[in-house]
């Protein structure tokens, strides 16, 4: 098998993974609407049970990339896809609220795999790394825009355990395929287009720091938002809708968001970071507190607006990382992104189970609200740190 040829299948399976990836791990918030009615088991408390899998996601996100380097990119992946086919079946066998658990954590640590064994995959059998980087992120953006309408619609034609047998499936009979027809790792690409060019900063510490906190905090509304959606529209959107057309109404939210990543993406090569941060981060607040204070269509314009920051933020944050840190620590730095956004956020499943006990969905929103907030300050930090330090390196020693 030809090297172009080796590296254009990975791609295609490294795609199909990335879509998986965000596509099972938002199978459970969704199916629970259709769990809670059949087992009687209140939402809050299923809902709890999923802390493991989403603390997993990021936990084990810094093992994956180590075990890689030992046993192979191509062995790790193809552990993805069937650890993931395995772990779904798992869920789908579940009917106690201990089980649910066990199976989700191993959910969680398989989902863990993809980012640090994906994207170093992509990197280096990307012929174009720009574009391909591009397509990743669109699979990536669908598999988490169609979780809840593909969800709901089987949930609510085949039973909830549909929703998990299915992708299992598919997870499966993509891991037998992939390891069929990828031998293995193969060699890096050679050529590639896209560098970042490195912009030299004067306070990278204080950068850091600041970018760390927008991280964190931006992965709270994240988790936040993207879980508790499907509820927050079955409960506020005040149309009665059937569970089918509720996950429908919650895919098209994620799709405005899929879409702000694309544009954002056309943005970074016009405009400053820093200035771009700032007015994307503003979106957050203002689209949570117009949520938490609204109910049918201004909620859902309001959930819009923060789905938009939301995606098109992760656009700036790998934008950041590769335009400030230096070529030889990026690895690093992704890798330490993905950790504490994922692993942070995830324990907000534990925390959107006590706000949504004691206030609904109100204080689970205005909640987010005040972490939006949070990304939003950050923002404006950054961008005063960045100017002041482009001026330090412009300025000549007397």
């Amino acid at each position: 098998m030809s090297p172009e040829t080796l590296s254009k299948r990975t791609l295609r399976f490294v795609n199909a993974a990335h879509a998986l990836d965000h596509f099972v791990l938002l199978i459970y918030p969704t199916a629970v609407l259709a769990i809670a009615a059949q087992t009687g088991l209140n939402y809050a408390e299923l809902i709890g049970l999923a802390t493991g899998a989403f603390v997993a996601f990021g936990l084990c996100s810094l093992p994956m990339g180590w075990l890689s380097d030992r046993f192979g990119r191509r062995n790790m992946l193809a552990v993805f896809f069937l650890g993931y086919g395995l772990s779904c079946l798992g869920v789908a066998s579940a009917s106690q609220p201990a089980a649910f658990a066990a199976w989700l954590l191993v959910l969680g640590v398989a989902s863990a795999i993809y980012h640090p064994v994906g994207s170093t995959m992509l990197v280096n059998h990307a012929g174009q790394l720009g574009r391909d980087l591009g397509v990743n992120a669109v699979w990536g953006n669908l598999g988490a825009a169609s979780a809840a309408g593909v969800t709901a619609l089987v949930a609510a034609s085949l039973g909830w355990r549909a929703a998990f047998v299915l992708p299992g499936l598919i997870c499966l009979g993509l891991g037998v395929a992939f390891l069929m027809l990828v031998p293995g790792d193969g060699e890096p690409h050679a050529n590639r287009a896209g560098k970042a060019e490195l912009i030299p900063l004067g306070r990278p510490v204080a950068l850091l720091i600041v970018f760390a906190i927008a991280i964190i905090a931006g992965g709270m509304t994240f988790n936040l938002t993207t879980i508790a959606l499907p509820k927050i529209l079955d409960e506020r959107l005040g149309l009665d809708l059937p569970l089918a057309l509720t996950g429908s109404l919650a895919t098209l939210v994620f799709i405005f968001g899929a879409g702000a990543q694309w544009l954002m993406g056309r943005l970074v090569d016009r405009y400053t970071l820093p200035a771009l941060f700032v007015g994307l981060a503003l979106l957050q607040p203002i689209g949570l507190v117009i949520a938490a204070m609204t109910q049918g269509v201004p909620l859902l314009l309001g959930l819009v607006l923060t789905m938009t920051a939301i995606y098109g933020q992760v656009v700036i944050n790998d934008a950041m990382v590769a335009r400030y840190v230096p070529a030889q620590h990026r690895a690093k730095a992704f890798s330490v992104r993905y950790f504490l956004g994922f692993t942070v956020s995830g324990f907000v499943v534990p925390m959107l189970a006590v706000l949504y006990a004691r206030g609904g969905f109100g204080l689970v929103l205005g909640a987010a609200a005040l972490f939006g907030l949070v990304v939003w300050c950050a923002s404006v930090a950054f961008y005063w740190l960045a100017q002041g330090s482009r001026t330090e390196m412009a300025t000549p020693a007397e």
